[in-house]
C-alpha cells in the first residue's frame, strides 16, 4: 500500500480523533508542554538580555552559553535530568527551557544594545531611570527582534517536544515513538506530519505579531506613537 494512503487513512479514522489518547488532546498536551517551557524561557531570558544590552556587557557569556547549548544533544541532557530527578515532566520542561533561552536572550540583548545611544541619553537626560529606560524605550524600538527570538525558541520547542513521549509523557511524540515501535508507518508519519503542521502554525502566528510590531509599510497593525512620561514632561516616540 502506498505510503500516503496510509497516512492519510491513519488521520481518516475516527478512532484516532476521540478519547484521552486521540489527536485533539495529544495536541494540546504538546502545546502546554511548549507554553510552560517557553514562558519559563522568556521569564529568564527576556530580562537578562535586557540588562545585558542595556550596560553593553556579557557578551561573550552570551556567546558562549548559545555555543554550549547548540552542541548539547537534546535527549542526552533529558537522560542526565531523567537520572537527576526521574521520570516526569520535569525533567522535559529542563531540557526545553535550555534549548529555549538562548534564541530570546540573543535576540533581546541584540535588540537593546542596538538602540541608538542618543535615545537612551535622551530619555535619561529627561529624567527617567535607567531601568525606566530599558524597558520603556530600548524593549519597545527593539520589539520586532525580540519576537523574532521568540519566534525561533517557539519553533525550535514545538519541534523537540516530542522527546516527552520519550520518558513515557503524552504529547504529539507519542504518535511518533509508538508508531515506530509497533512499525505502524501511518502513525508514525502521521504524528510528525502534526508536529510540523503545529510548528508552522506557531510560526506563522509569531510572524504576523512580528510584522505588525514592526514599523514601516509592512504593519498589519496601525501603530500608536510610544508614550513615556517622565517626570518634567511626556514624549511620544513615533
Amino acid at each position: 500500500m502506498d505510503q500516503l494512503q496510509l497516512v492519510a487513512e491513519w488521520f481518516a479514522n475516527p478512532a484516532h480523533w476521540a478519547g484521552d489518547r486521540g489527536i485533539p488532546i495529544r495536541v494540546l498536551e504538546h502545546l502546554n508542554f511548549s507554553a510552560t517551557a517557553l514562558a519559563i524561557a522568556f521569564a529568564i531570558g527576556f530580562p537578562l538580555g535586557v540588562t545585558l544590552g542595556f550596560f553593553n556587557r556579557g557578551q561573550a557569556l552570551v556567546v558562549g552559553l548559545v555555543n554550549a547549548v547548540r552542541a548539547l544533544p537534546t535527549l542526552g541532557l533529558l537522560t542526565i535530568f531523567v537520572i537527576l530527578s526521574g521520570i516526569g515532566l520535569l525533567p522535559v520542561l529542563l531540557s526545553l527551557i535550555i534549548i529555549a533561552v538562548p534564541p530570546i536572550l540573543v535576540a533581546t540583548f541584540e535588540g537593546v544594545r542596538g538602540v541608538d545611544r542618543s535615545i537612551t541619553d535622551a530619555a535619561q537626560a529627561m529624567g527617567m531611570s535607567r531601568q525606566r529606560t530599558a524597558y520603556l524605550v530600548q524593549v519597545p524600538i527593539s520589539a520586532p527582534l525580540i519576537i523574532v527570538g521568540i519566534r525561533n525558541s517557539a519553533i525550535q520547542v514545538v519541534s523537540t517536544a516530542t522527546i516527552a513521549a520519550f520518558v513515557g509523557i503524552g504529547g504529539l511524540g507519542r504518535f511518533v515513538f509508538d508508531g515506530l515501535a509497533s512499525r505502524d508507518f501511518g502513525q508514525l508519519a502521521g504524528g510528525a506530519v502534526l508536529v510540523a503542521i503545529l510548528a508552522l502554525a506557531v510560526e506563522l502566528i509569531l510572524t504576523l505579531i512580528q510584522r505588525a510590531v514592526t514599523p514601516g509599510n509592512h504593519n498589519l497593525l496601525k501603530t500608536n506613537p510610544v508614550s513615556i512620561e517622565t517626570p518634567n514632561q511626556k514624549v511620544l516616540i513615533p
